[in-house]
Order: structure tokens, then sequence, then C-alpha cells
């Protein structure tokens, strides 16, 4: 059985005035330990099914399960929760406390955890983030990165099997972002955590196990970043931007250079020798 199984799923924001439902005809699996990326321009319905997964909203129609609990149940929210960690764009909306174990610690005390053993997690949580040694540090003073990778801990610290982020990255600078996603492919890899990654940079999609591609609320494509990046000229058409690598491969291959599908810079430097 898949972690996450999505059948028929449509939502409908309530009071929307637009006839067109915010997802729709929604079908999809995700794998324990997977390395899932969404990407879609705005509005595509990205953002809104990352709320279906942790249960912030639930489908108008159709059926979403995680772990085989049903999403539509009341009852099972709270273990939905507890299976499935959000991590949103702004880490400043996330940190709740003045110093950086409070704000690790604030998940696993609202479970119930016994203090000894949210010691444990807080301690486990920062060393899996590379942020071992800034338990006493005010998060206001640190980095942009080093907030969100704050916020990541306090997710893992509530050690669920999933975590969605819903852009992350996007309000990062370029150094912020290398070390979130440094440290998203780490539990990934590492810690077998499955990850749903929402992104609107295309670089952060390369390395990922599948990736989904929405377009005004429907599924337009899904595979691996190899089979997504070879529909250059339809991702341009709903606004996507392409990778760099995946671009100059494209621009030589129209100038009759013969350049196999590439997705990092070794790739293309290797096949251009």
């Amino acid at each position: 059985m898949s972690l996450i199984e999505i059948e028929e799923v449509a939502y409908l924001y309530e009071n929307d005035d637009s006839e067109r439902p915010a997802l729709q005809n929604i079908n999809l699996q995700i794998e324990a330990g997977d390395f899932a990326v969404i990407i879609g321009s705005n509005g595509s319905g990205k953002s809104t099914l990352a709320k279906l997964l942790n249960v912030l909203l639930m489908p108008s129609s159709g059926k979403l399960t995680v772990a085989g609990l049903d999403s539509t149940i009341k009852e099972n929210t709270w273990s939905i929760r507890q299976k499935v960690g959000m991590v949103f764009q702004n880490p400043d909306n996330q940190l709740v406390a003045s110093i950086v174990e409070d704000d690790v610690a604030f998940g696993p005390e609202n479970l119930g955890i016994p203090g000894a053993e949210i010691r444990e997690r807080i301690d486990k949580a920062l060393t899996m983030v590379g942020m071992s040694g800034f338990q006493k540090f005010a998060p206001h003073k640190l980095s942009g990165g080093q907030k969100q990778r704050i916020a990541i801990a306090g997710v893992i610290a509530m050690e669920p099997d999933c975590i969605v982020l819903d852009e992350p990255t996007a309000m990062l600078d370029p150094q912020g972002r290398k070390e979130v996603m440094e440290t998203i492919e780490y539990l990934n890899k590492e810690k077998g955590i499955t990850i749903v990654h929402i992104t609107h940079f295309m670089e952060e999609a390369v390395n990922a196990d599948q990736v989904i591609v929405m377009n005004q609320g429907k599924i337009l494509r899904q595979g691996s970043p190899r089979d997504i990046f070879r529909h250059v000229e339809e991702l341009k058409k709903i606004n996507l931007d392409i990778p760099v690598v995946v671009e100059v491969a494209e621009y030589l291959r129209q100038e009759k250079v013969a350049v196999p599908d590439v997705l990092t810079v070794d790739e293309l430097v290797k096949s251009i020798c």
C-alpha cells in the first residue's frame, strides 16, 4: 500500500467566484521513502494539494488516505497530522519560541511526550538538520536558511513518516536555498523520510524520484525528472522556468549538436566532451 493515495480528488473553495475548482480529478500515489516534487505556476493548485495532505483542508469530493487512514473521517485527523508534518514558505510564521530548543520542543510537548524523550528528540532533530549546538540561540538572530532548518527540525521532532514542504525556499537567498535543499535530500536519502516538496525553482526537482506538474487544478504530467524536462515547450507554455542545464542542452540540439537528455552540469559537460 502506498503511504499516500489520492483518488479522483477535487477541491472547491467556499465563496469562490471561479467556476473552476482549485483541484479536480487528482489521482496520485506516493510511496513510503519517495522524494516527490510538485511544480506549477501560481494558481495551479499545488499549495491546495499540500494542505489536503496535512488535513488543513478536506476534499470536496474523492478520497485521500494516509497510511490507510481516510482524511474525510474527522477521528483520523490527529493521527494523519502525526504522520504528515508540514513546513511552510515563511519560517518566521512557524517559529513560536524565544530560543531554538523551546521551538523544536513545541510539537512533541503538544503530543504529550515525556520530558526526557523530548530532550533526546530536540538534540536528534537539530543534528539531522545540521543545527546541533544552536539550542540556546534566539531564532530571530539566525539567517533565513537557518530559520527554515529550525522549522524543519520542529517537524522532525514529532517523528512523522512524511514531511510536506510548501515552497520552503521561496523567501531565501541562494545560500539559504542550498542549505535547506541539502537538508531535505539528506532526510530523504539517509533517514528514509518521505518528502513532498512544492517549489517553483525547477533545479530543486532534478533529484526527485517523481515530479508532478500541475496546471489549472489538474495534474498535467508526472514522471521522473528526466521524463518531465524533455517537454521544454509544454512547460514554458504554462509559465514554468526550465533548469538552466536543460535549457542549454535544448539550445545545442536546435543548433544540430547531438546532446542527450541531461539534468546536471556534470552530465552536460561529459556529453559535450
